[in-house]
């Protein structure tokens, strides 16, 4: 794959990886993301309807709408 290559030990194994970000950037946001995520996996989660609750009352809009 252009832009990306692997770093290997003395014994052939990939150890690490360059991603030229110019060619594969998009590539770089999808590995952060699921990176993230997968940090995340163990936090608490708030369904949608209590976010947009909760936004809603910063906005000063109340529960509607």
């Amino acid at each position: 794959m252009r832009g990306v290559q692997y770093l290997v030990d003395d014994r052939g194994a990939r150890r690490a990886v360059v991603i030229d970000l110019r060619k594969q950037g998009a590539l770089w946001e999808d590995f952060y993301d699921r990176a993230v995520a997968e940090s995340r996996r163990d936090e608490p989660r708030e369904s949608l309807e209590t976010v947009k609750t909760k936004v809603a009352k910063r906005r000063g809009r109340g529960t509607g709408g």
